[in-house]
């Protein structure tokens, strides 16, 4: 797709990233972006609220499947999240997995997943999910040369340094000790618009030429992330990006051909989906 839209730049390609229109994760990527707290060295994101019972998984033939959905709990539940963390933090280099298939549920697919990364500028960071914790956690931590924020998904909190820790550790001179710190929740405007967000700015941008809220070229960067952890979990090795997508095809098509569909379906019922979407 972003082959055809590069062909076509009169017309608008946007993706439909609901969770950048949440005040919390705009504010985070305002404040890494100008640079407040200096270059980031640590990335954490704990994101195990996606629970699902076994129930969920036997809905449907598909669900859960490598031939229904290519992947688990990092093709269904966090894409969203794996769009933020790049989006805020940008692309690693390398990722080392550690994953789990059918852990805590009767899938074949993945439902534990634990991920290193290491970004170009030497900076680190984790990439922890699952669908079977309960109840789970949704922690997101970015350490910063000048002070952290920490992100629960309903606050958004700043640890900021008197003096970056680079200056610090050359000019300080008492053996124990660190830069002061204060501590303070960060203010947002309250905004959360999701779905319907990206639908006005989509039709801002055929209207009026307006910004997207994603534009359709960035829906690669969240795939390629959960596609090298499963080539990393495939392979027991680390991955550089870009990877080989040759490779990643060939063993994913491995899997979808000896994929199983489930054939005790349960009875279709109405699903109340509050309070699932925790991005």
């Amino acid at each position: 797709m972003n082959e055809e839209a590069a062909k076509h730049p009169e017309l608008k390609f946007g993706m439909m990233f609901n969770q950048r229109t949440n005040c919390l994760y705009k504010k985070m990527k305002e404040i890494i972006s100008s640079g407040e707290l200096g270059e980031i060295r640590r990335t954490n994101w704990i994101i195990t609220n996606w629970y699902r019972p076994q129930s969920y998984y036997d809905t449907s033939a598909w669900r859960a499947t490598w031939s229904g959905e290519g992947g688990g709990v990092l093709m269904n539940q966090a894409p969203h999240n794996l769009d933020l963390w790049q989006w805020i933090c940008g692309m690693p280099s390398k990722v080392d997995v550690k994953m789990h298939f059918g852990k805590w549920h009767d899938i074949e697919v993945e439902d534990d997943v634990t991920a290193y990364v290491e970004y170009p500028n030497g900076a680190t960071g984790t990439f922890i999910t699952t669908t079977g914790d309960a109840p789970g956690t949704n922690r997101f931590e970015i350490v910063c040369d000048g002070g952290m924020l920490i992100c629960d998904g309903v606050t958004l909190t700043m640890k900021k340094l008197d003096v970056f820790e680079t200056v610090f550790t050359k000019q300080f001179k008492g053996g124990m000790g660190g830069p002061n710190v204060t501590t303070s929740q960060v203010e947002v405007d309250g905004s959360n618009p999701q779905h319907q967000g990206v639908r006005a700015a989509f039709a801002g941008a055929i209207l009026r030429g307006e910004p997207l809220v994603a534009e359709g070229y960035e829906g690669i960067n969240g795939l390629m992330l959960s596609n090298a952890m499963h080539l990393s979990a495939w392979t027991n090795a680390p991955v550089e990006l870009p990877f080989d997508e040759v490779k990643y095809k060939e063993l994913l098509m491995e899997r979808v051909k000896t994929s199983r569909r489930k054939t005790n379906v349960s009875a279709v019922f109405v699903e109340n989906m509050v309070g699932t979407f925790n991005a």
